[in-house]
């Protein structure tokens, strides 16, 4: 099994920054795929960013530019720099993690952005 936790929301005003984290523990395999995604109140979720092992970040064209992933792999952990934040990304910031074995979501954390 594959446990996530994520962490480093909150309330921030718009044009502020923050940066998520999510740590990956268990049965962890180094060929992985691990990225955030994102749910708003009554909309469905969408990815924001992902980064595998030995890899660069791949983005939502949305969101470039103001988002950057990143990656500890001796750590486990994943980042997500958020800057220029705006009141439309405010939502549920989810963690996901998955190789040949296993898809794992994390609980979320939320991050809210006021105007």
């Amino acid at each position: 099994q594959v446990q996530l936790v994520e962490s480093g929301g909150g309330l921030v005003q718009s044009g502020g920054s923050l940066r998520l984290s999510c740590e990956a523990s268990g049965n962890i395999r180094s060929n992985n795929d691990m990225g955030w995604y994102r749910q708003a109140p009554e909309k469905q979720r969408e990815w924001v960013a992902s980064i595998k092992s030995g890899d660069i970040g791949r983005y939502s064209d949305s969101l470039k530019g103001r988002f950057t992933i990143s990656r500890d792999n001796a750590k486990n952990m994943i980042y997500l720099q958020m800057t220029n934040l705006k009141p439309e990304d405010t939502a549920l910031y989810y963690c996901r993690y998955s190789d040949d074995w296993y898809n794992v979501w994390g609980q979320g954390t939320q991050v809210t952005v006021s105007s």
